[in-house]
């Protein structure tokens, strides 16, 4: 059963997203992510195998598809 943790709310969809994840010290921008998305704040939730299955695919020493150029801003 899903439970927001940002909102409390039950209701969610399942919805492909890209995402960007840290891996290794390394920002990884990963698309068609299968999320569990609120309802109601659009939180996002990914199970466990959905993150390990990432975090392979990075270490799996595959070619991304394209790389981006990202700025990183520090708000401290």
């Amino acid at each position: 059963m899903f439970a927001c943790p940002v909102c409390n709310s039950s209701q969610s969809q399942v919805e492909y997203v890209e995402e960007t994840f840290k891996i290794d010290g390394r920002h990884i921008l990963v698309e068609r992510v299968p999320a569990e998305v609120c309802r109601q704040c659009g939180e996002r939730s990914f199970s466990r195998e959905t993150t390990e299955k990432v975090r392979r695919l990075v270490r799996s020493g595959a070619s991304p598809r394209e790389s981006v150029s990202m700025p990183v801003y520090d708000f401290a």
